[in-house]
């Protein structure tokens, strides 16, 4: 069983974070953005507390969410007083304020723009681009067959670009013989 439908309220994935404050993740386990995070964290070694939200029952609009986020979306990320949203920043915060198992190459500022130019293409250009919310509005508008027409051709657009990104790297990974935040859009693949 996949650690994303675990029923478990807390999730041990490596070694205790370097603070004393306590990391808990809101998520959903169908989110890409969600798997982004929950991958950067166990890449880190960071124990968190896996706190779900259902989508598919609208928990997202929950008082309670909606303070923590007033759009909605997951990931959530709390570490003691700090809330964190969005995947991206998300990943960007684990990683100043947890160093330890870099997700970004700190010596090579070239290598390191390759890395946040290729996530953002993945987390801005193509990611909200397939949204549910996005898909069930074009669906309603438009019909089925033109929801799949739009995450066909903008998900094609986006793989393309980054091919052409990354097409002079050739390394065990995208950019490097290291995981690092840059290529994390698998989830992207089971919409096509």
């Amino acid at each position: 069983m996949d650690a994303d439908t675990n029923n478990d309220d807390q999730i041990d994935i490596g070694i205790n974070s370097s603070s004393s404050s306590k990391l808990v993740l809101y998520s959903y386990w169908q989110s890409s953005c969600s798997w982004r995070v929950r991958f950067a964290l166990k890449l880190k070694g960071l124990i968190y507390e896996y706190k779900a939200v259902d989508l598919s029952k609208g928990e997202q609009f929950s008082p309670e969410f909606e303070e923590l986020n007033p759009l909605h979306f997951v990931p959530v990320l709390v570490d003691g007083d700090v809330v964190v949203s969005d995947s991206y920043a998300i990943l960007l915060y684990l990683e100043e304020k947890y160093p330890q198992r870099a997700l970004l190459p700190a010596a090579d500022p070239q290598q390191r723009a390759l890395n946040l130019q290729a996530a953002s293409i993945i987390s801005s250009s193509m990611q909200p681009l397939h949204m549910l919310s996005l898909l069930k509005y074009i669906e309603d508008k438009f019909g089925p067959d033109e929801r799949l027409l739009w995450v066909q051709t903008h998900i094609e657009k986006g793989f393309l670009a980054l091919e052409k990104l990354l097409i002079d790297f050739a390394a065990k990974y995208a950019t490097g013989e290291d995981v690092l935040m840059c290529f994390w859009p698998h989830k992207l693949l089971l919409l096509l």
